[in-house]
């Protein structure tokens, strides 16, 4: 039970809206790797700017909610959690723009369909992260997201070790090999990272309930 001392101090909740920022961001960044790998090199290295954009104004975000933490005596959710949760959340958009930096640099096009599978699983992911965290701020159930998210992790598992079994035994270029099972190994790194979030994310709920 929170004490009637406890209720009169202020309590920072622009937390919510930094996750939040994070997270828009975080599907805004996968929807322009989706687009990249549909339309081929020719777009995606736009889309690989704009998405290196999007990386940088979340680590504002990041920075800013580090920097609230330390000046912040009454925070909504234990401290760690927040920090957890900002820390897991830059970890996505910065696997999102090295996942595009490379599928920009390697100049694979086209792009085999399973590259643009794993892609779509992130879109997926960042659009279920972002209602998790609209959720969050209006203080509702987020595990049905959680469990959505850890869904698409065991799908882009078995879809990546589908694809890269597949790419040792068709291709026979050495030099495509290397390239494609590296952006492989980073998309499904990628979708690691939300799982990671939406793992914390069980915690807090929890935690708190």
């Amino acid at each position: 039970m929170v004490s009637p001392v406890m209720k009169l101090l202020p309590r920072e909740e622009k937390f919510f809206w930094y996750f939040n920022q994070q997270a828009k961001l975080i599907s805004h960044a996968a929807d322009l790797l989706v687009e990249g790998a549909q339309a081929g090199n020719t777009h995606l290295a736009n889309a690989a700017h704009q998405i290196k954009a999007a990386e940088e104004q979340a680590d504002t975000y990041i920075h800013e909610i580090y920097t609230r933490l330390n000046s912040t005596f009454i925070t909504p959710l234990d401290p760690e959690d927040i920090h957890s949760l900002a820390s897991h959340l830059d970890d996505v958009i910065d696997g999102i723009e090295d996942c595009a930096y490379r599928m920009l640099a390697y100049e694979i096009n086209p792009l085999p369909k399973d590259v643009l599978e794993l892609c779509r699983i992130i879109q997926s992911c960042g659009r279920t992260l972002e209602q998790a965290f609209d959720a969050l701020s209006r203080n509702r159930p987020t595990n049905d997201y959680c469990v959505e998210v850890n869904r698409l992790e065991e799908a882009a598992d078995q879809l990546g070790r589908t694809a890269v079994r597949n790419l040792f035994a068709s291709e026979t270029d050495t030099i495509r090999v290397v390239k494609l099972k590296e952006i492989y190994d980073f998309l499904e790194l990628t979708v690691d990272y939300c799982e990671d979030v939406a793992d914390t994310l069980q915690g807090v709920h929890v935690k708190n309930s």
